[in-house]
This record gives C-alpha cells, sequence and structure tokens, in this order.
C-alpha cells in the first residue's frame, strides 16, 4: 500500500482555510484519481486562536512557517501566506532543502524569485508547482510547461484578473461608475479592501511575466512589464467602445521577439483593437 502524502500548510486565510477543508471532503475522491491519499497534518498561520470553522484538534500546529517546512512528517509544503518577500521565501527556500515538494500560489513570490526557487527544487530533488498562481482552475502553467514545451510560442494574451473583469463588465451592462462597481466589488468579496493592486494593473502584471516566462524560455522581471490600470474608466468610454463594434478589457499582453527577448503590458485595451496585435 502506497503511504499517504502527508501535507502541511502555511497559511490558513480564506484559501489556506478552503485547502484544509476541501481535502477533508473530498479525501476519497483524491485518493481514488491519484493513487494515494492526502492529508494535512500539520500547519501554521498568524493568529492560532482565529475562528475558522475548522477542526484542527489532530492536525499539529507548527510555530512558525520555516519550522513547518522543517516537520520531517510532511512530504509538501503548501504555502498559502501571500508576499514577494519572507516569510514565504524563507520558507519555501527551506522546504526545498530538505527535499520536500512545494505548492504555492504567491504569484508575487514566483514573478520575483522563480527562477531561484526552480534552481533550488531541481538542486534538491524536489517539486515546485504553481499553478494556482496564475488562472485559478485553468491549468495554463501545465500547458506550458508541459503541453507546448516543443511548441515555439511566439504571443501570450488574456484577461488575467477577475476583479477588473467584474467591474468592466458591470459597468458596461449597467452603465455604473467605476467607483460604483468598485465598492459593490468590495461588498461581495471580489475586491480587497485596498483594491491598488488589482485596478491598477499589477496583480496582472505580476502573472503576465510568469506566463511570458514559461512560454519564452527567458526571465520576465515584473518590473519591466508596462502598466496601465482600469481606474481612469468611465461609462462614456464603454460606449464610445461599444459603437466602434469593441468592449474594453484589461489585458495582459506579452509578444517574444528575436534572440528570445520579450516586451509585455497590460493595458484595458478593446477587442480587437490594431494596437492588440502587434
Amino acid at each position: 500500500m502506497v503511504a499517504p502524502l502527508n501535507v502541511g500548510i502555511a497559511g490558513l486565510g480564506t484559501v489556506g482555510a478552503d485547502v484544509v477543508r476541501l481535502i477533508e471532503t473530498q479525501g476519497r475522491a483524491l485518493a481514488e484519481r491519484s493513487g494515494r491519499s492526502v492529508r494535512v497534518v500539520a500547519v501554521t498561520a498568524r493568529s492560532k486562536a482565529k475562528k475558522r470553522g475548522l477542526d484542527l484538534r489532530d492536525i499539529a500546529w507548527a510555530k512558525s512557517p520555516e519550522a513547518l517546512a522543517e516537520d520531517p512528517n510532511i512530504d509538501c509544503f503548501v504555502e498559502l501566506m501571500g508576499g514577494a518577500g519572507d516569510p514565504a521565501l524563507s520558507a519555501i527556500e527551506t522546504a526545498l532543502k530538505a527535499g520536500k515538494s512545494v505548492v504555492t500560489a504567491n504569484k508575487a513570490l514566483i514573478a520575483k524569485h522563480g527562477l531561484r526557487l526552480a534552481a533550488a527544487a531541481e538542486k534538491h530533488g524536489g517539486a515546485l508547482n504553481f499553478e494556482a498562481a496564475v488562472g485559478a482552475a485553468i491549468p495554463v502553467i501545465k500547458t506550458l510547461r508541459e503541453g507546448l514545451a516543443g511548441t515555439s510560442v511566439n504571443r501570450v494574451y488574456g484577461i488575467l484578473n477577475g476583479t477588473c473583469n467584474y467591474i468592466l463588465t458591470r459597468m458596461e451592462q449597467e452603465g455604473l461608475s467605476f467607483e460604483e462597481c468598485l465598492k459593490d466589488a468590495q461588498r461581495l468579496g471580489y475586491a480587497e479592501a485596498n483594491p491598488s493592486f488589482d485596478v491598477d494593473g499589477h496583480d496582472t502584471a505580476q502573472k503576465l511575466a510568469i506566463l511570458a516566462s514559461l512560454a519564452f524560455g527567458t526571465k520576465v522581471a515584473e518590473s519591466a512589464v508596462y502598466v496601465e490600470g482600469i481606474s481612469s474608466i468611465t461609462p462614456e468610454d464603454l460606449k464610445a467602445a461599444a459603437e466602434l463594434g469593441y468592449r474594453v478589457k484589461l489585458l495582459g499582453v506579452a509578444c517574444a521577439r528575436q534572440r528570445a527577448l520579450s516586451s509585455a503590458c497590460t493595458r484595458p485595451w478593446c477587442r480587437n483593437h490594431p494596437r492588440s496585435r502587434r
């Protein structure tokens, strides 16, 4: 019988708590599909006393992310804390150096330190998986890394931020202002209390840097991506675009150039606008 995959999770916010919950409720299905049972054996978070609606009585609590990463009882370290630096970076490096596999949804970290972490994973024999960092449930990372490994990709583009897409769609369909849609998105939990990271385009830029690096086989720094957000978009802009047969969306676009160089940008382009066909 194959031994269970013992998982340690760092970060018990909305995503982390749901991962624990899903592994518990979908355990049998996961075992049938993968041929190996998966169980959460240890967790850590900033607050142990916070109510999360989880039964953690049979799960060990690590004193820090790094302590969890070093725990000999776990096979896979799952990082769901966020942030481009520590404690996420040091904890992942610790896990990789211990030969453990790592799963992370941290786009900021992968965009900034992805090559460094990939080298550590290769050196120490672990796996570095970050599918959830871009595209949520859409397996675009796996497709680029594996399915298109022998294919020459010359352009990557798409809508990469759900918050912006929700706001622009509501503005278009209901004629609401940006401010009205943003306030409603925050009320519904679609936008953060501080939404600037999303609406100013930085979230899209980080995801685009990851996709472009994978697609073109080169390093694309987030700082090299031209960024333009949607906060200046008005209902009048959307009406004008519609009259011309276009729709306004925040797109992430990266194009390969000679000698594996790339250009990348995020702009609220109209679909089929000539600039999007560069």
